[in-house]
């Protein structure tokens, strides 16, 4: 994501918390118009949203894209299931990890791309409870250093 037009609408951040990253795919979602509208004024959230592969299609579930005010009767479920916008040979290697790998598929972030809106999803592999200790010792270590790099040079 290193374009300018790049304007980050929902971050998953507990999906790194709990998950091992392993692989990203940046993939467009099918959307309603009163959904892209609500979607840019930032009413959206993918904390509890996960990705399904049925019939070698993949969706996006649990996301919620709040009703847009002034959409009346055009607004749509906002936690309807979705379609992602995936190549195929991209679902078959994303289908093919999650049966044989134990792996599973997280949305990381939804953001706004040249005006479309793209959902970054990645392939992801579950922590353990010693793992997560060990990412956030990582964390604090890291902030410390920074935090004394900071001091050390304010002069």
């Amino acid at each position: 994501m290193a374009d300018t037009n790049i304007k980050v609408v929902a971050n998953n951040k507990k999906a790194y918390h709990d998950y091992f990253i392993e692989q990203k795919y940046e993939c467009g979602i099918e959307l309603y118009g009163t959904e892209i509208k609500s979607i840019r004024l930032g009413k959206c959230s993918v904390k509890e949203a996960y990705v399904d592969i049925q019939n070698g299609e993949a969706f996006v579930d649990g996301m919620n894209i709040s009703p847009y005010e002034k959409g009346n009767i055009f607004n749509r479920d906002p936690l309807r299931r979705r379609k992602l916008l995936l190549h195929k040979k991209e679902i078959l290697q994303l289908a093919s990890a999650v049966s044989a790998k134990g792996y599973t598929i997280v949305p990381l972030s939804v953001y706004l791309k040249n005006g479309k809106c793209k959902i970054e999803i990645g392939l992801a592999r579950g922590k353990h409870l010693y793992d997560k200790r060990e990412s956030i010792r990582k964390n604090d270590l890291r902030r410390e250093n920074e935090r004394d790099f900071k001091n050390e040079y304010r002069g």
